[in-house]
């Protein structure tokens, strides 16, 4: 308990003569010793990643999930390292509504039928976004966590401890200048003129106390300067691995807009198939024939999985005219051919339409009447309609 008492008291005398140094620093009553000017500029790179890392950091956690009460429950689960539950996103919850709606309204009408082909769909682009979501969490948002919870930790600690150490290091210089100064003061006007050898006695030995103070200061400089120099060194090595955490965040912001990228394509492509549907069935409603009064089937399980095969057949309405759109197409004026480059991968949903591969060359050109959204491809032998676009014109 005493050593304790000791010790505590020793740590308050320090933190309190560094105060002292620091405040003294603040007034220009103290001189203070600057810092290597490549450590400078190293400390201020890195005070700029953590500052613009947390902003982008927090944006980014808005961007994928706007409810702030969502937002919440996440950092709790993840301070009590536990796993969060799963969560329905808003569009599968939408879907779940429109199928739940469809059931009351009856799917055999036309409204029910639409209510479960958008139903579906939205529930593909939640899940759409559930990816978009799990994907951007591990390799975008964990590796900024992780720099500022563990990295830049290490390196504020270490720059706390060269901050003590440059503190002890100007106190040290402060008490060697002040011990000079009272030499040199003692030294240019020894008491002489007294009579009394007692008095000279006493004279001397506060000279020899003085010069004995001054070594000692010179020693403990030189202590305080090793160390500050080896702190220094420590903490310059971890600002240069800053340059690696950039290399890392480069990477991970990559793959982050890849993430991007792969979900708003997916989300086109559910878009566009919607659309064809919706047509399909606006068209079935407007027939004339009494057995066109409902929608089409919405598609099958098998399809909302995923893209069908090229030139797999979709939709059994189409089915029931193999070819026939096609011989009609040949058989209209062409209005223009040009050459076309294809942007994406596209699977034919029935037999009027052509597969694509991204990259491909083709041929495409439109015919009177057609819908301005699509247009005619040719490939070899092969023949049928394309989407506008999954193409870039190139003449």
């Amino acid at each position: 308990m005493d050593f304790n008492v000791k010790k505590l008291a020793c740590g308050a005398g320090v933190f309190f003569t560094r105060a002292v140094q620091f405040t003294e620093e603040k007034l220009g009553q103290a001189e203070k010793t600057e810092l290597d000017p490549h450590l400078e500029n190293l400390i201020t790179r890195a005070d700029c990643t953590k500052n613009w890392t947390e902003k982008i950091l927090r944006q980014t956690e808005v961007l994928l999930q706007p409810n702030p009460s969502a937002r919440i429950e996440e950092f709790i689960y993840d301070k009590l390292d536990k796993k969060l539950p799963s969560r329905t996103t808003n569009p599968e919850l939408l879907g779940q509504y429109m199928l739940e709606a469809a059931k009351e309204f009856g799917p055999g009408t036309p409204y029910g039928s639409t209510l479960i082909t958008v139903g579906e769909y939205q529930k593909r682009l939640g899940g759409a976004e559930r990816e978009l979501l799990q994907t951007s969490a591990a390799g975008f948002l964990t590796p900024l966590r992780n720099f500022l919870e563990g990295d830049w930790r290490t390196i504020s600690k270490e720059r706390r401890l060269l901050e003590n150490r440059r503190l002890d290091l100007d106190i040290c210089k402060a008490r060697l200048k002040k011990g000079k100064v009272a030499e040199a003061k003692a030294a240019a006007a020894p008491d002489f003129q007294e009579t009394r050898p007692r008095n000279y006695v006493l004279s001397a030995s506060a000279s020899a106390l003085l010069s004995e103070e001054v070594d000692k200061a010179e020693h403990e400089l030189r202590v305080a300067q090793t160390e500050f120099d080896r702190q220094a060194e420590v903490t310059r090595l971890l600002l240069e691995g800053i340059s690696s955490t950039h290399l890392n965040h480069l990477r991970c912001l990559q793959d982050f807009a890849e993430a991007q990228a792969t979900y708003y394509a997916q989300c086109h492509h559910d878009m566009q198939d919607l659309q064809r549907e919706l047509n399909k069935c606006a068209n079935a409603v407007s027939a004339p024939h009494p057995t066109a009064a409902v929608c089409p089937d919405p598609v099958s399980s098998a399809f909302l999985s995923g893209p069908s095969s090229p030139g797999a057949t979709v939709s059994s309405q189409s089915s029931q005219r193999p070819g026939t759109l096609a011989m009609e197409q040949t058989q209209l004026p062409v209005t223009g051919t040009r050459k076309a480059k294809v942007l994406y991968d596209y699977d034919a949903h029935d037999v009027s339409e052509l597969s694509l591969l991204a990259d491909e060359l083709i041929t495409v050109y439109t015919v009177p009447g057609m819908d301005p959204d699509w247009l005619i491809g040719e490939r070899g032998n092969q023949k049928g309609k394309v989407p506008v676009t999954y193409l870039e014109l190139l003449s």
